[in-house]
């Protein structure tokens, strides 16, 4: 089914061709899971968590460390919160809706959002789904923010607030994310997801664009096929 939503010089063409299942999550020895009939996958983030490099551990307790426990539990609260906004903004967007927050963080998250939505979504020409899980049959599981096609290629897109601006090496882990994604949705439904599209919205209001395709592509999905073989070695038995 296609249909179009226009809201003021954007249209927003929708073509659900995919239907996406409805999922619960759960928290399994402090991760996150999501619970899909009898399945119970670890999300994309649990096994990327599970999975961090000696040196991005040793470099986030530096961080903790210079600034102080608190302060990086304020910054990471408010990251986290403003990441909530914006997304519920973005999600309402694509299907119509102008969503009103009053709150302050709700004010930023729109503004945030609204720059992505100006800058990001001219070249999105088709949206499967909004939110939506994707599964890949005893492995894994996550929601993605965007299924699609995205300046001419079928593409998985996330949006991102951050802090500060950031550069593509930095965010690697934001890539193997969507490599994972795309797996699933090309497993599952048979596509031929080859793009990630990474939209970020710094609270200075700076838009910025990453996407990776082809070959490198190819490389983060190795990559998460690598940890989330890892992440299942390193699991113990539940005990009962």
């Amino acid at each position: 089914m296609i249909n179009s939503l226009e809201d003021g010089a954007k249209m927003i063409k929708w073509n659900k061709r995919f239907k996406y299942p409805t999922s619960s999550r759960s928290v399994i020895r402090g991760s996150r899971h999501y619970d899909l009939g009898k399945e119970k996958l670890p999300s994309v983030t649990t096994v990327l968590s599970a999975t961090q490099s000696a040196e991005k551990l040793a470099s986030l307790a530096k961080w903790k460390e210079r600034v102080g426990s608190i302060e990086a539990d304020k910054i990471r609260d408010s990251a986290a919160a403003r990441g909530t906004a914006m997304h519920a903004f973005l999600e309402d967007y694509l299907i119509g809706k102008d969503r009103v927050d009053l709150t302050p963080v709700g004010q930023e998250a729109r503004i945030m959002g609204q720059r992505i939505v100006d800058r990001g979504l001219a070249d999105l020409e088709e949206v499967w789904g909004s939110e939506v899980t994707l599964y890949y049959p005893g492995l894994y599981a996550g929601a993605t923010d965007l299924a699609g096609i995205y300046d001419g290629q079928e593409s998985i897109c996330d949006f991102k607030q951050s802090n500060k601006p950031k550069q593509k090496e930095w965010i690697g882990d934001y890539f193997t994310q969507l490599a994972a994604y795309a797996m699933a949705h090309n497993y599952v439904y048979n596509t031929k997801i080859t793009q990630g599209v990474i939209l970020m919205c710094t609270k200075d209001n700076l838009f910025q664009k990453f996407s990776v395709d082809g070959q490198e592509f190819i490389k983060f999905q190795h990559d998460f096929l690598r940890r989330v073989g890892q992440y299942y070695s390193d699991q113990k038995p539940i005990v009962a």
